[in-house]
């Protein structure tokens, strides 16, 4: 492939490896909406564990200190594998994009969704963020141009009522802390979903991922050394499979096969995939953190579930 140097502003061609992760090509060139569908779910599946694991995490660290290592380490995961395979730097028109990714996926999403496990249980906060799907695809519509049809946003719109009726139900009709932060999160999200669906199609969904990381890397470390500064670490095994989880799994691995697979389908069509995201995480919150399930969280989360059959038939 060739790159072109964001310092010299000349070609110079990047050898891909043999053994280099079949991301290493464009992605969304000649793959199938079949395989972008399976790599959207893939990261919807490391997105569901992200709220148990955060309740894990909080075990041992506080709020600050949990999302600033979770960035840190991530960056280092993602680091290694640029250094790796010697990927050269973005063009310089790119950064821009990366910022608003790092600013939403790797910053501003994970500390307001932190912040709001702290008042929320897993299950409420779950199905709040079921949200997200509707959200990335107004980003979308109003970034790339693209109009999805009338059903498609018939059934995107249906499901967001379902999760605002069920977060008013819960709040007793009065929004509470929590779901402030996570509607703050919602923004700052789809706005890094949508700028990195879009640079993953002129870039390896990864190496979004892994310079959107590195980018932040300045924040993330100044923010661990003030972080672990002022909050007691209390180690547990609980906490440190949830902070290696939310850095590795949710951060660099899920948010890897997911800008991959909005590469190739599209980002408003893999954004309704994750209407199935909150159903996985109250499974994930009864069985990892036994936590008693109300009657509405799971008859929520299956109403929004119907929603991506019809979101997913409209944009065939």
């Amino acid at each position: 492939m060739r790159a072109q140097s964001s310092a010299t502003g000349r070609t110079a061609k990047a050898v891909t490896p043999p053994h280099a992760p079949s991301s290493a090509r464009p992605a969304g060139r000649g793959a199938g909406t079949g395989a972008g569908t399976a790599l959207a779910l893939s990261g919807v599946f490391c997105f569901s564990l992200t709220f148990p694991s955060t309740v894990w995490g909080l075990e041992s660290f506080g709020p600050w200190s949990l999302v600033a290592l979770r960035g840190v380490l991530a960056a280092a995961v993602a680091g290694a594998f640029l250094l790796m395979w010697r990927v050269p730097l973005p063009d310089r028109r790119h950064w821009a994009g990366l910022a608003v990714v790092g600013g939403g996926v790797v910053i501003g999403f994970p500390l307001l969704t932190t912040l709001a496990l702290g008042t929320s249980s897993t299950a409420h906060a779950a199905v709040v963020v079921g949200l997200l799907p509707l959200t990335t695809a107004l980003f979308a519509a109003l970034r790339t141009g693209r109009r999805p049809s009338r059903p498609f946003w018939a059934a995107a719109v249906a499901g967001a009522a379902v999760v605002a009726a069920f977060t008013w139900q819960q709040s007793g009709g009065a929004l509470s802390v929590g779901d402030l932060y996570l509607f703050g999160a919602l923004l700052v999200c789809a706005a890094g979903y949508t700028e990195g669906g879009r640079l993953a199609s002129r870039m390896p969904g990864w190496q979004v991922v892994g310079w959107a990381l590195v980018l932040c890397l300045p924040v993330t470390v100044a923010g661990s050394a003030v972080a672990l500064a002022l909050e007691p670490v209390h180690w547990s095994a609980h906490g440190a499979v949830g902070l290696a989880w939310v850095a590795a799994g949710s951060t660099f691995l899920g948010l890897y096969v997911w800008y991959r697979g909005m590469a190739g389908i599209g980002v408003a069509r893999a954004s309704q995939l994750q209407l199935a995201q909150p159903l996985m995480t109250l499974a994930w919150s009864y069985g990892l953190l036994g936590e008693e399930l109300t009657w509405a969280a799971p008859l929520a989360a299956a109403g929004v579930l119907i929603c991506i059959a019809v979101t997913q038939r409209a944009c065939d």
